[in-house]
């Protein structure tokens, strides 16, 4: 061991080789690093965030298995600290070794000093990656803090929202209060923004019951945007997995952990749950001739899924260079570590994981009986938390929407497409636009899955926003700076005539019609409603629907609304009212389209606008978009929260689409009269009408009838 300066040596003891990571005891720190290729271990030991050199280097000359270790007994929480590695520089083989970088513990629960980017991040000479560079990256590398775990969780108590209750609030912790005027300045793009008064009041003011936030862990910002003057916004280009993102702070970087808990903690308390947007699949490290950061300078042959045959190169199934190897039973443990420290420690009530489908690969293939959904099951913290899967990644065979295990939620993105088309007015649409407001049973039913498996949303944080679906035909990403060629397409989205805004009166009426109908759609269908945060306030960005790296007012929401997006946040609040108040759309069973005999009607039945209900050949009537989806009241059976069956009023949901058809009401089942509940043109709400009765909608509405004695 070695100290500089003429500071005392440390005091070392052997430690432990579990728990990895640097854990406090209460007298001192015991530190484990993973690393089954290296040939020597250093831990380097900081005394402020400034420094640009270790003021004291400790060899960890203990050695169990794949983990180095050493106890430090005179270490406290608040101790910065990175790692140096030694061991072969071997591109071809696989090996990266270079002990002139200082290393992230892939463990490190805090960060005490961000990264810096600098050139010497690169392991490589630039000039000939098959050499190492000696340049030491000591001032710039981030560094772990030594955290204590402490918090005053007392009185938390987490919502546990059933799935079938549950309303989705996608958002950004930053962007959402960047432009808030009721949110201190102070606080605005911060975790406790999020958790101010103002906030939570509009949450729970809107009726959702889970807000799903996009990545908090720490993230790097890829070196190519650093250049070009930009930063990774979203932050799906992770430095840790257990550290949050220390700009997300109001208070300064030792903050970070602090003020995330207490977040979660006042969102608990006003009845709302936490699911954090998390990427296992791959690193910021990027491809082969990325920067290093942490795992690759750790032991790039164990963390990463590198090529048969050709060790230099990275399997890449997530599109950024590299793939977590998670068959390795360390990165699995690494994996599995953090997600129960998300929930344990930092009070998170579940997760929505990126490109999920890379974590069911076996090498290649992919398989759903993987390690990782087996060891999910079995996990007493983590079974009872809420998963959601994005069931896709860029591999072949990486589409896997309906193919995960019964626990888990999906993003549906076959009904994202279907009534986008729908409503865009696309030929042959209604027949699997009925599948998918129904519950998409042909994805879930068989495998024993729930309605509830099938998260419906028509906007997300990739791609246009709700208002920008409606107003731009084509993705205008300029300013990205990838040449406009990013960016996710097909989009089925539509302009009616002009890109982007407009102040023809027709044109914006149309697109507001189009605008309620997709957000109505999601709201009445069976599953769980996602809606992209900010879309009830009118939030545009511009045509660009990969906005990654728009830290700017074109991500930010935008809280000074005018009157037409005053009123369509009226309107979302009111059709989420409307949800809540009918338990037929909450059902934790599929509808069947059967005669219930008990209840002398079919618990869904589809409607022809001339009063009949649809045959076959209606269905494929390649230019219909009107029909109507009658939910029978009396044929829900299911118990609410006291154990009591309860039935609900019927429910009429006419749609009239691009080429709108004089409707005929049908019979309410309960032999009573139809009521408007709320319409998309203008239709009365309250009106009563009788069975037989007709209505003439204007194009793109839609209607919704409630049944009244």
């Amino acid at each position: 061991m070695s100290a500089e300066d003429g500071a005392p040596a440390p005091v070392v003891r052997p430690g432990r080789p579990t728990p990895l990571g640097a854990t406090w005891d209460g007298t001192g720190v015991n530190f484990a690093l993973y690393s089954e290729h290296a040939e020597a271990v250093e831990l380097l030991l900081f005394d402020e965030p400034g420094d640009d050199a270790p003021a004291a280097v400790v060899p960890l000359t203990e050695r169990t298995g794949p983990v180095w270790h050493v106890y430090l007994p005179r270490r406290r929480p608040g101790q910065l600290y990175g790692y140096r590695v030694h061991g072969p520089w071997e591109p071809a083989a696989g090996m990266r070794y270079n002990p002139a970088k200082v290393l992230l513990d892939p463990y490190a629960r805090a960060l005490g000093r961000p990264l810096r980017w600098h050139p010497s991040h690169y392991a490589y000479r630039r000039d000939d990656p098959s050499r190492p560079d000696a340049r030491s990256n000591a001032a710039f590398a981030p560094l772990g803090r030594v955290d204590d775990g402490t918090f005053a969780w007392e009185g938390d108590v987490r919502p546990d929202v059933p799935w079938h209750e549950t309303v989705l609030y996608e958002t950004h912790v930053r962007g959402a209060t960047m432009r808030h005027p009721e949110v201190p300045p102070r606080l605005r793009g911060s975790y406790l923004g999020l958790a101010t008064e103002p906030m939570i009041e509009h949450l729970r003011d809107l009726g959702v019951t889970t807000v799903s936030l996009l990545p908090v862990h720490a993230k790097a910002s890829e070196p190519h945007l650093v250049e070009k003057g930009l930063r990774n916004y979203w932050g799906y280009n992770t430095l840790s997995f257990f550290a949050p993102e220390p700009s997300y702070a109001a208070f300064g970087l030792d903050g970070a952990v602090g003020e995330f808990k207490t977040m979660v903690k006042q969102l608990h308390a006003a009845g709302l749950e936490v699911v954090i947007d998390v990427v296992y699949n791959h690193t910021a490290e990027g491809g082969r001739l990325g920067p290093t950061y942490s795992w690759r300078g750790i032991d790039n042959l164990g963390y990463y899924k590198v090529k048969r045959g050709d060790p230099r190169e990275y399997v890449d199934f997530s599109g950024t260079g590299n793939t977590l190897d998670a068959g390795n039973p360390y990165v699995l443990q690494m994996v599995m570590d953090s997600l129960r420290h998300w929930v344990q420690a930092m009070g998170v009530d579940g997760f929505r994981f990126d490109l999920a489908s890379a974590l069911a690969r076996d090498l290649y293939e992919v398989d759903m009986l993987a390690p990782f959904f087996t060891l999910i099951q079995q996990d007493p913290v983590l079974n009872r938390v809420k998963l959601i899967a994005e069931p896709w990644d860029v591999g072949p065979g990486g589409y896997q929407v309906g193919g995960f295990p019964w626990q888990w939620a999906e993003w549906n993105g076959a009904y994202r497409d279907a009534v986008r088309r729908y409503w865009r007015g696309d030929t042959g649409t209604i027949g699997e636009f009925a599948t998918r407001i129904s519950g998409s049973s042909d994805l879930y039913a068989n495998s024993g899955r729930r309605p509830f498996a099938s998260v419906n949303f028509v906007t997300a944080h990739d791609g246009f926003t709700l208002y920008d679906l409606v107003a731009y035909e084509r993705k205008h990403n300029h300013d990205n700076g990838e040449g406009n060629r990013d960016g996710h397409e097909p989009n089925h989205a539509q302009n009616f005539g002009v890109e982007g805004p407009t102040r023809d009166p027709k044109v914006r009426a149309r697109r507001d019609r189009v605008r309620r109908g997709l957000f109505a759609t999601v709201a009445l269908s069976q599953g769980v409603p996602m809606l992209l945060g900010g879309d009830e306030l009118g939030r545009t960005q511009r045509g660009n629907n990969n906005a990654y790296v728009q830290d700017n007012e074109v991500a930010w929401y935008d809280w000074e609304l005018g009157e037409e997006d005053r009123a369509f946040h009226a309107f979302v609040r009111s059709v989420l009212d409307f949800r809540a108040r009918h338990p037929t759309f909450r059902r934790r069973t599929f509808l069947t389209g059967e005669l219930d005999p008990e209840a002398g009607c079919k618990d869904v039945s589809w409607w022809h606008p001339s009063g009949r209900e649809m045959e076959e050949r209606d269905w494929n009537e390649g230019r219909r978009t009107t029909f109507g989806m009658l939910v029978c009241g009396r044929a829900f059976h299911e118990a609410g929260p006291d154990g009591r069956t309860r039935h609900d009023t019927s429910v009429l949901v006419l749609f009239f689409g691009r080429r709108p058809e004089r409707c005929t009401l049908p019979p309410v089942p309960d032999d009573a009269r139809w009521r408007v509940a709320f319409s998309t043109d203008g239709l009365e709400s309250g009106s009563e009408l009788e069975p037989g009765a007709r209505i003439d909608a204007e194009e793109d509405a839609l209607v919704v009838l409630e049944g009244v004695a």
